[in-house]
């Protein structure tokens, strides 16, 4: 894999038709694609999949490796029932297997993967909490308190600082990392926040008791409702629910540069391509190319209101899946296959 990334600074700019050409017509899900690609839902929420009854409000996801095949794992933002559940496919692409791996918390909306192959599932609620998750459905999943007490919305790890970035659903919310003790060990360490001078501060208490962790310090950077986020090459892109942003942290020169607007969710492929889902009403998602030119990957016709949620890459990065809701009752998740760059 060639692991390309976006140049450090510099606007995006619109790119035409994009790598893989224009978009088709859309196919009988409704999924438009460039030529040699193709879609299918694989999972509807309240519906059966391998003797699962699929989860309502489906959110932030992720891919693990299983073999030959690999593990698709998806949040549910429920309140009080929320948690996550996963599908395991062999390498065909055949769906097996469906269970839960995390159940009895409350909006779960986003979260992340960590380089150990766990999965971190965020609480959206009030005092919410970051759960450590076995997508294999091995191990039970274990709450990470050290990691903060706020309204979590995604995790996104950066194996180079030894660091795991947050982001916080509020109107003034903060982005944070949180720094292990050891790395791969999650049940202590130290919570930092990002400050208005580029430097990180402890929060000195994250367990939050009697004052929420984004008024701790006072030099603490605050976002208008700190969204998803995704880390690749150096850099930790992450989003903005209450005005619509795509951020990109510096990891390496602590500098921060807002992209564009517009994004609801961000991944990457293997290759280093950015993926932006829009937000809610455009129900497309285009691709970002490392010279920063921008232009749909796909759309989804004839689902209106729909918010997508959730895209991330099988491990050899030849198929997408991601799912689209409206509300927290109807869901669909998808996945894409085709000649994806490596």
């Amino acid at each position: 894999m060639s692991h390309k990334t976006l140049p450090r600074t510099g606007p995006l700019l619109a790119g035409g038709d994009g790598l893989y050409g224009p978009i088709g017509r859309p196919g009988e899900s409704g999924l438009a694609l460039p030529q040699g690609f193709a879609g299918r839902v694989v999972a509807r929420s309240g519906a059966k999949v391998a003797g699962l009854t699929w989860h309502a409000a489906p959110d932030g996801g992720a891919c693990f490796p299983d073999g030959d095949g690999w593990i698709y794992v998806s949040n549910s933002e429920l309140p009080l029932l929320g948690g996550a559940s996963a599908l395991r496919f062999r390498a065909g692409g055949d769906v097996i297997d469906a269970y839960r791996i995390l159940s009895g918390t409350d909006l779960n909306r986003a979260g992340g993967a960590t380089p150990w192959h766990t999965w971190l599932s965020c609480e959206l609620g009030h005092r919410g909490r970051v759960f450590e998750c076995d997508p294999y459905g091995v191990r039970a999943a274990r709450p990470r308190l050290a990691m903060g007490r706020f309204r979590h919305e995604a995790a996104a790890c950066d194996p180079e600082r030894q660091v795991v970035y947050m982001t916080e659903g509020e109107p003034d919310g903060c982005l944070y990392r949180f720094r292990p003790g050891d790395w791969g060990d999650l049940t202590e360490g130290t919570l930092e926040v990002l400050c208005a001078s580029g430097r990180w501060r402890p929060v000195p208490s994250p367990a939050a008791l009697l004052r929420a962790t984004r008024h701790q310090v006072e030099e603490a950077r605050h976002f208008d409702g700190g969204d998803d986020c995704h880390y690749v090459g150096g850099v930790c892109y992450f989003t903005t629910r209450g005005d619509r942003g795509l951020w990109a942290y510096d990891a390496g020169g602590s500098t921060l540069e807002r992209l564009c607007e517009g994004v609801r969710a961000v991944t990457a492929a293997p290759s280093g391509d950015l993926y932006v889902a829009r937000d809610a009403g455009r129900a497309r998602i285009d691709l970002v190319a490392p010279d920063r030119s921008v232009a749909p990957f796909l759309r989804l016709v004839g689902h209106d209101d729909v918010e997508l949620t959730g895209p991330a890459f099988s491990p050899r990065g030849d198929r997408l899946c991601f799912s689209a809701r409206r509300g927290r009752t109807e869901g669909l998740t998808f996945e894409v296959t085709g000649p994806f760059r490596a």
